[in-house]
């Protein structure tokens, strides 16, 4: 469920915030856009003023007449210098209120010097100060771009800015989808739960009495088969139960039953109860556990856990094989080994092998009394501890690690 929970808020989300980056692409292109198309459309104009008024003018003065000296551009610093045949500067004209500058006269000395043919050059709107027309023998026109290029950079900025606030807001209305979409399945997953609980403990009264019922029967040579069946299957509907129940309480696991525990001493005594078990199948149970670390937890339902890790171990372990359970810890967390030799775990089964009721090998867990809730208990006690549990195998050592942090609640 919760898995069910992040992948859908993190879907809600990624999809929102890319929408928000799309927009504020798209109107910093279109302005872009819209600028490059504005200084483009300047030039043409000049230029097309320039080509006609060519043949009018001397040779050598070039007068300027009032009509294109007067010519304003409202939007852009716009100057036109005026050139005559050997492209020396014969005049120079500004299309705006503003007076031209040093830097722009010595922008158009280097611009005439470097070129001998009819040129444009706007270049990125971000970065170039200066875009400019040329036309040899002509004229050069040049637009000062300062303002529009810290426009474009402002827009720039107000657009981040602007998506990083939107975050904090798309953050919020995710989990409020999040939590309207998967609200009915949480019910659904509650009262499962609920169902699950109920039933096991309404069954476990009739199936005590019934099992009682049973001892009290006469055995003979024709009903001794069939009580002995019935005491069998009794006795694994008990197991189921008992388990069932187990499963439950660890669903409702609350911090505030948390104390602090020496889980070192836990895991030590543990494993000791433990090594008959291993001895029947000959494997050998080597620890390496650090001692004396403390942590914050349900102390019934830390050593289930680790019951449950180690007997799972022994379960799926080779004959004449090791386990190994190492405990470690640092400043924030704590982490616990328990690895076997044994069959490995496919990896398209490392994370089904925690779900309630799965069994990889069904004849072999109905034998050994087996229901498949063993590992989901375990993952519902991790996850209560707001831990991450994990399997893999590798290099035919199948490992179960445990990750819980100190002082998390």
């Amino acid at each position: 469920m919760e898995n069910l929970e992040k992948k859908t808020f993190f879907t809600i989300f990624i999809i929102i915030t890319l929408f928000a980056i799309f927009f504020a692409t798209f109107f910093n292109i279109q302005t872009y856009h819209r600028e490059y198309i504005g200084i483009s459309n300047n030039f043409m104009r000049m230029k097309n003023v320039m080509t006609e008024k060519h043949e009018s003018f001397d040779k050598e003065k070039r007068p300027i007449d009032d009509e294109l000296r007067n010519r304003k551009v409202m939007d852009y610093d716009v100057y036109t210098f005026i050139l005559n045949d050997k492209n020396e500067i014969l005049d120079q004209i500004s299309h705006n209120d503003k007076t031209i500058s040093d830097d722009v006269v010595q922008k158009a000395n280097d611009i005439l010097l470097k070129q001998n043919k009819s040129h444009t050059k706007i270049g990125c709107l971000y970065w170039n100060q200066y875009a400019y027309h040329y036309e040899e023998g002509n004229s050069l026109t040049i637009v000062n771009m300062t303002n529009t290029r810290n426009m474009l950079l402002m827009n720039l900025l107000i657009s981040f800015l602007l998506v990083c606030v939107g975050e904090v807001i798309i953050y919020l209305i995710s989990k409020k989808i999040t939590e309207w979409i998967t609200k009915p399945v949480v019910m659904s997953f509650e009262r499962e739960k609920e169902f699950v609980a109920n039933a096991s403990h309404e069954l476990k009264t009739p199936l005590a009495v019934m099992m009682a019922n049973i001892d009290c029967l006469d055995v003979n040579k024709k009903n001794e088969k069939w009580i002995h069946n019935l005491k069998s299957e009794s006795d694994r509907m008990g197991n189921l139960i008992t388990r069932l129940l187990d499963l439950s309480k660890t669903e409702y696991l609350k911090d505030e039953n948390f104390h602090m525990n020496d889980i070192s001493m836990i895991i030590e005594k543990r494993v000791l109860t433990f090594e008959s078990l291993a001895y029947e199948k000959n494997i050998m149970i080597e620890t390496n556990i650090q001692e004396k670390v403390n942590i914050l937890c349900h102390k019934e339902s830390i050593d289930e856990l680790i019951s449950i890790l180690i007997d799972n171990a022994i379960c799926h372990g080779f004959e004449n094989s090791k386990i190994y359970v190492n405990l470690s810890s640092d400043k924030s967390d704590i982490k616990l080994e328990v690895k076997n030799q044994g069959e490995p775990i496919l990896p398209d089964e490392c994370e089904k092998i925690f779900e309630r009721f799965y069994r990889k090998d069904e004849s072999h867990n109905r034998k050994s009394g087996r229901y498949g809730l063993g590992l989901a208990i375990a993952k519902n006690i991790v996850n209560a501890h707001h831990g991450n549990i994990r399997a893999y195998s590798k290099d035919e050592i199948t490992t179960f690690e445990v990750k819980l942090k100190i002082n998390e609640h």
